[in-house]
């Protein structure tokens, strides 16, 4: 145990913190959390404050002490944290999980790292040994800035880190949508971790009655790629819980989906409905991953789903937009059959004819209880594009009004760039790997490609609220929303948007009621 001056120089050294310190972090990385059992839970994360402020340096631990004493008010449902905090926050297991993290980013860097205090003199880890918890409940966190490093290109001076959201203690180390980075942590761990979660998911679809609440708040967090079709299936109401009417249930829409193939696909010359036929012949080329998408069979089954959609829902028909939303249901159902991981390399000539069909045939029911939900998106004027837009709008004055100032004074109308956020559901604004793995949660969310998806936009501005601060110009600034860095997004970077959006959905929900259905 090192001596008390020893301590009271380790709280002094700087009011940010320490690499590797133990904590919590609460978001995507866990089902959304009860704010009635854990509100004590929220004491110890302050609001955001809309407008920059300068931060009050803490000089001595004292100070420390009596400015976050509220932290520390232990209620009934504090005592687990509480106990573990204790054994965690041991000094000397802090000092030395925080000099192993200095010692291994200054070995990636290849720079020397200067100690302020010296340790015990022990070898040099190698940059590839993986980071392990001092305790043994293996509780790692990484910080909401390295999240961000997937692009090389980008610079911690440009990056606004999301906010950690609270969520529940968990016994295991999970990552963030599934996965994790690599410097970090070993691959045996990581693939623990998919293990363990994986067979909690398979529990649960093996027994004969699914637990669809439960299946829910499982997926919130990702879904392993292996159960996603059957989660995907069951989540969106297609499949029914019970797992001895499912052979009947596909076998019987599978069926009635061709028959409208048989009834209604050779009319899509007739005077009547060529103009829409033609629009989808001209929109399914222009969709992504080219290298899918442009395949012949794959143009032809996009083209007979969404012309049979349009037939059968007059009052919207065709419109631009629904297009996209059939690749990511598409794409999941196929991948169950394919063994590359890189979706553009697929070659759908190597997939059974049969198979085929029936992903043909889910496809189209999975992408018709979508559009059931938000259907008032495409009808005459796009009434539900004009309401959710407006209450972007609404939300994020509130969220942050010197965003929202900064967009009126350029005379930026959400309306110019939330339209496609609302039209294309972000398939448009991110990879589809991320817009898979966004679907994971909106369709574990009640209303979550409606409701839920505001908050996700939101989220968007927060993200780069800099950059958009930053931008002087109306062309410049309207660019930059249209057009946002995201390319070389992952799934951990998708997860730290859902758990910023799920915190502004748990902070800001009272919208007026003249927004509320």
């Amino acid at each position: 145990m090192a001596s008390d001056g020893a301590r009271k120089q380790f709280w002094k050294r700087s009011n940010s913190k320490v690499p590797g310190s133990i904590q919590h972090v609460y978001g995507a990385q866990h089902p959304p959390f009860d704010p009635l059992l854990h509100g004590t839970l929220l004491k110890s994360t302050p609001k955001v404050p809309t407008t920059p402020v300068k931060a009050k340096r803490v000089s001595t631990f004292q100070e420390f002490e009596s400015n976050t004493s509220d932290a520390w008010d232990a209620g009934e449902d504090d005592d687990e944290l509480l106990a573990m905090a204790a054994e965690s926050l041991n000094t000397e297991v802090v000092m030395e999980t925080a000099h192993r993290v200095l010692r291994n980013h200054s070995q990636r860097q290849a720079r020397p790292v200067l100690q302020e205090e010296p340790v015990p003199t022990q070898e040099p880890a190698p940059a590839t040994e993986p980071l392990t918890a001092p305790s043994g409940d293996l509780r790692l966190v990484k910080s909401v800035s390295e999240s961000h490093t997937s692009c090389p290109e980008e610079t911690a001076s440009n990056v606004i880190p999301l906010q950690r959201s609270q969520s529940l203690p968990h016994s295991a180390t999970t990552a963030l949508g599934g996965t994790s980075d690599m410097s970090t942590l070993g691959g045996s761990a990581l693939s623990e971790r998919e293990a363990y979660r994986l067979d909690k998911f398979k529990q649960l679809l093996a027994g004969p009655h699914t637990d669809l609440e439960e299946l829910r708040k499982l997926s919130w967090s990702g879904i392993p790629k292996p159960v996603r079709p059957i989660t995907w299936k069951l989540l969106s109401g297609y499949l029914p819980a019970n797992v001895d009417r499912r052979p009947a249930t596909l076998q019987r829409k599978q069926k009635e989906y061709f028959a409208f193939i048989e009834h209604y696909y050779d009319s899509r010359n007739d005077e009547a409905h060529q103009d829409t036929y033609r629009q989808i012949h001209i929109d399914i080329p222009r969709m992504s991953p080219e290298a899918l998408i442009l395949q012949p069979k794959v143009t032809e089954i996009f083209e007979r789903i969404l012309f049979i959609w349009a037939i059968r829902h007059p009052a919207s028909g065709y419109v631009q937009g629904i297009n996209d939303l059939v690749t990511p249901f598409f794409v999941v159902f196929i991948c169950e059959y394919i063994e590359e991981e890189d979706v553009d390399a697929v070659d759908v000539s190597s997939v059974p004819e049969e198979v085929l069909r029936n992903i043909e045939a889910d496809t189209y029911w999975c992408m018709s209880k979508l559009l059931d939900g938000i259907q008032d998106n495409y009808t005459f004027a796009q009434p539900g594009i004009q309401m959710k837009v407006k209450m972007l709008e609404e939300l994020v004055s509130r969220i942050d009004e010197q965003v929202h100032r900064h967009l009126d004074q350029h005379e930026v109308r959400y309306l110019q760039f939330a339209f496609r956020w609302m039209n294309n559901l972000l398939m448009r604004e991110v990879p589809l790997r991320c817009t898979v793995r966004l679907w994971d949660t909106y369709q574990s969310e009640p209303e979550g490609f409606s409701h839920f998806h505001l908050y996700v936009c939101a989220a968007f501005l927060v993200r780069w609220r800099k950059e958009i601060l930053e931008e002087r110009d109306f062309q410049e600034l309207l660019l930059f929303l249209q057009n946002l860095p995201t390319a070389c997004w992952g799934d951990e970077d998708m997860s730290l948007l859902l758990a910023e959006a799920y915190r502004l959905k748990f902070v800001f929900a009272d919208a007026p009621n003249h927004y509320k259905k």
